[in-house]
């Protein structure tokens, strides 16, 4: 069973250099993922799971007013990848 990390001060991921996209936090464990033009592109979630970080990344639909998962990965440069390219 997952666990949504809930600790305030947890800091954002390290995020590859050359990576064109900057985290803004949302809140406990969720950041706001940012293009170079300064739009919201989705959200990365961390996760505790058998000790362990996933990151659970989520993208808003405007059609249907909801949030859609797009996976959960180990990888933190797989995460922002399906992030990045699944628009």
């Amino acid at each position: 069973m997952d666990q949504t990390l809930r600790r305030a001060d947890l800091d954002p991921p390290r995020l590859p250099s050359g990576v064109p996209v900057r985290l803004a936090a949302a809140a406990p464990a969720l950041w706001r993922v940012i293009d170079r033009k300064g739009h919201v592109i989705g959200h990365l979630q961390a996760i505790a799971e058998g000790g362990g970080i996933r990151y659970r990344v989520r993208r808003f639909r405007a059609s249907s007013r909801a949030f859609l998962e797009l996976g959960e990965f180990w990888r933190i440069e797989e995460a922002i990848d399906c992030l990045r390219f699944a628009r």
